[in-house]
């Protein structure tokens, strides 16, 4: 699966933490898009959805939460409970973000404008692009 854990710089002293992350540098792309989700409602489930060609890393800043992943051969659970750890997800992978403790922010940085033509979100659909790509490769 076309994932992985990228740690960022945490510098620490008595003062407290502060993180910078630079794209092309900390992020393996350009940053285009920023954003975050919260205030999240005990119980409820986001994402269900995947993206042609965006890349995005998530990271909690504050509490913490779970990330489903499925690339159609492969599912995984990832838990994002650290201000310095975060994810990359590349393309064409289903995502679902779940078990949001009280206060989590979820902040995702992407590697393109917002478009909606880029998002499959029906998991049947999904399942069939990804069909459609194999037969593409061959």
């Amino acid at each position: 699966m076309d994932i992985r854990m990228i740690e960022f710089r945490l510098l620490s002293d008595g003062r407290g933490g502060l993180i910078a992350i630079e794209q092309l540098k900390d992020i393996p792309f350009e940053i285009k898009r920023v954003y975050y989700i919260f205030d999240v409602t005990e119980g409820v489930e986001r994402g269900f959805h995947a993206h042609k060609k965006l890349q995005q890393v998530m990271f909690c800043p504050h509490g913490s939460c779970k990330i489903r992943l499925d690339d159609g051969a492969e599912k995984t659970e990832v838990l994002l409970d650290s201000p310095d750890k975060g994810l990359l997800v590349k393309s064409n992978i289903w995502r679902e973000m779940f078990d949001f403790s009280p206060g989590t922010v979820l902040m995702v940085l992407a590697s393109d404008y917002y478009d909606e033509s880029d998002y499959i979100r029906d998991y049947a659909e999904f399942l069939r692009s990804l069909k459609d790509i194999n037969l593409e490769e061959m």
